[in-house]
């Protein structure tokens, strides 16, 4: 008999019960970011659900929410966005369980009057890539480097498109001395990433990185890169903008400094 998943949402009152984002452990320095995160995002229309296996075992979620509130480097007002929508585990993989988050954001969409939904979309890690929002009807309606598409399916057909705010290459000229690590809770994975990078840095290259916390949904639109919630640049270039382990990093700067 097939398994019996469950879909529930996560609010005020199961938030710290609730697994987030895969994290259980309620000492978790992400998870416990995450959560006031999310306890100021709720009261702006943020909407979080979980697809749980019969034993409450996470393989799925989906957060969204009114796009003048996203945390990418977009503009899409009137629009509901979507931050984040993965499946976890291979046997749940390919199932239609990512089809169903998605088609839930859409009906609540529609329930509170948006013109559309929108997503944020690539196929490098961290976000989910566009093959599964063509399958429901979405259009890519911008591009930004390196191979960002930002999509949407209109419930008015008239309506303005949203658009990436640009101007990426400004941006990162903010940051043009040494090594900037840019990090925002709307991810509860950056800080550890974050944090191993951090000690990298100072131990091996003796540098002293520059941690920006992003704090806004304005900073995260305005932030160098789309994806907004982790960005590494050193001497006012991109290193990354999403991501990366420890030991990719030293592979980079290793790289940058020719050291062998």
């Amino acid at each position: 008999m097939a398994e019996k998943i469950k879909m529930i949402d996560i609010t005020q009152k199961n938030l710290h019960e609730s697994p987030i984002c895969g994290l259980k452990n309620i000492e978790h320095e992400g998870r416990i970011r995450k959560i006031e995160w999310l306890k100021t995002y709720f009261k702006k229309g943020l909407k979080a659900k979980l697809l749980l296996t019969e034993k409450n075992i996470q393989l799925g979620y989906i957060e969204y929410l009114p796009g003048q509130y996203a945390w990418r480097g977009i503009e899409a007002d009137g629009y509901m966005f979507i931050h984040c929508l993965w499946t976890y585990w291979k046997e749940y993989k390919n199932k239609g369980y990512g089809r169903l988050l998605i088609q839930t954001c859409i009906n609540d969409a529609k329930k509170e009057k948006y013109i559309g939904v929108a997503v944020v979309a690539r196929e490098k890690p961290w976000l989910a890539n566009n093959k599964i929002f063509l399958k429901k009807g979405f259009k890519i309606v911008d591009t930004a480097p390196p191979d960002y598409e930002l999509l949407v399916k209109k419930f008015d057909k008239s309506a303005q498109n949203p658009k990436f705010k640009n101007n990426w290459d400004k941006k990162l000229k903010k940051y043009d001395k040494g090594l900037t690590i840019i990090i925002a809770n709307q991810c509860p994975h950056t800080i550890r990433f974050a944090n191993k990078i951090v000690d990298m840095a100072r131990k091996k290259y003796k540098l002293k990185p520059q941690i920006v916390h992003i704090k806004t949904f304005r900073q995260a639109q305005n932030a160098p890169t789309p994806y907004a919630a982790f960005t590494i640049i050193y001497n006012g270039q991109l290193l990354t903008d999403h991501q990366i382990s420890a030991a990719r990093f030293r592979n980079i700067m290793n790289k940058i400094l020719n050291v062998l």
